[in-house]
């Protein structure tokens, strides 16, 4: 049975905690054995190169540098890393190690909570397979991204609420490979409530599962 690894932290206003659980059911009804925990030490414990997934859904926080630099031989060695939206793209802001393995930096979100819409890009992969171009409502991330990403599903930025930001189109799901791992991102689900969307969630299941050790 394949382990996956849940840390929560950080920012409450992501509701880590409720989110992670969620992530963790999604996780034990794929088959996984699920360890759930909110102590960051555990970024400098041998239980992190064990396991088969890392989903870490930290807003903020610091790494040590020694435990970045394990986490990113980790993840070359094969542990997939996985996270949605503020999990990847905010958590560790200041580790240029985590940054460089997990291919993604949040650094705006015009308009708050608004209403977009997520065009599907690459329906020929298995993590969106049946998905249609779908509306959403939430933060509209605005990214910096690793140019190895597979971009998966995309948004374009109206410019309404930031001019600067027009006809911009951003990554929203993407996966990469790392060495012997893989990092799987999705920017939906700013809070618990998302995950009763109809394809919030199955995107990230789908997602979670590409990216554990093969």
């Amino acid at each position: 049975m394949r382990k996956a690894l849940i840390v929560w932290g950080g920012w409450q206003g992501h509701e880590p905690e409720q989110c992670a659980h969620i992530v963790a059911d999604l996780l034990r009804e794929e088959g996984f054995a699920v360890e759930v925990t909110g102590d960051l030490g555990i970024f400098g414990s041998p239980t992190l190169a064990k396991a088969d997934l890392l989903v870490p859904i930290i807003t903020g926080e610091r790494l040590e540098k020694e435990h970045a630099l394990g986490l990113v031989e980790a993840v070359r060695g094969g542990l997939g890393l996985a996270g949605h939206h503020g999990a990847l793209a905010t958590s560790f802001k200041e580790s240029a190690p985590f940054r460089y393995v997990s291919g993604v930096t949040w650094v705006a979100h015009p308009g708050n909570i608004i209403d977009f819409r997520v065009a599907v890009t690459r329906q020929d992969d298995p993590v969106m397979e049946g998905i249609p171009d779908f509306d959403y409502r939430s933060e509209q991330y605005y990214l910096h991204y690793d140019p190895t990403v597979e971009i998966l599903a995309t948004t374009t930025f109206t410019g309404v609420y930031d001019p600067a930001a027009r006809n911009v189109v951003m990554p929203v799901v993407f996966k990469r490979h790392f060495g012997a791992g893989r990092v799987f991102y999705s920017a939906l689900g700013h809070v618990a409530a998302e995950f009763d969307h109809p394809y919030m969630p199955l995107i990230l299941r789908r997602g979670l599962r590409w990216a554990a050790r093969r």
